[in-house]
């Protein structure tokens, strides 16, 4: 099991908006891109711009960045996107057996290493920006070349 893939075209729609922005970016390039579907993409981008992250424009295609790339982090996007509810990206199993000394113990043992685990994930993208994900990917193709 792997945390959604929202999560990640979350970040390749805003990267993409920012490399393309003197272009059109619809959800039908945006799709092609993603290698998805363009509902797909539609849905994702309203929650990126239910967060703040994107400006959509009814009837006008395409969408562009709200706010500065160096004030976009993962963890924005994260959180945008749904990925998980808060504290619980591991899920732990209900209804041990309490008769068994695991079973009557495990809930309380690894919740806190789970919600600790958790938090350092977050930290961790909280400190990386769409900027950086940008400059690597530039940085990429101009290795290419």
């Amino acid at each position: 099991m792997s945390i959604s893939s929202r999560f990640a075209v979350g970040i390749h729609i805003l990267s993409l908006l920012e490399i393309n922005k003197g272009g059109v970016s619809s959800s039908d390039y945006i799709a092609k891109s993603v290698n998805t579907n363009p509902v797909v993409i539609r849905k994702i981008t309203g929650m990126l711009k239910n967060a703040g992250l994107v400006n959509v424009r009814p009837g006008i295609a395409g969408a562009e960045l709200a706010r500065d790339l160096s004030e976009i982090t993962l963890l924005d996007v994260y959180k945008a996107v749904n990925v998980v509810p808060e504290k619980e990206l591991f899920g732990v199993h209900e209804n041990p057996n309490p008769a068994c000394l695991v079973g009557k113990n495990i809930q309380d043992t690894i919740s806190p290493l789970f919600s600790e685990a958790q938090l350092a994930m977050e930290k961790s993208l909280g400190n990386v920006t769409i900027e950086d994900v940008v400059k690597d990917i530039l940085k990429k193709e101009n290795q290419i070349k």
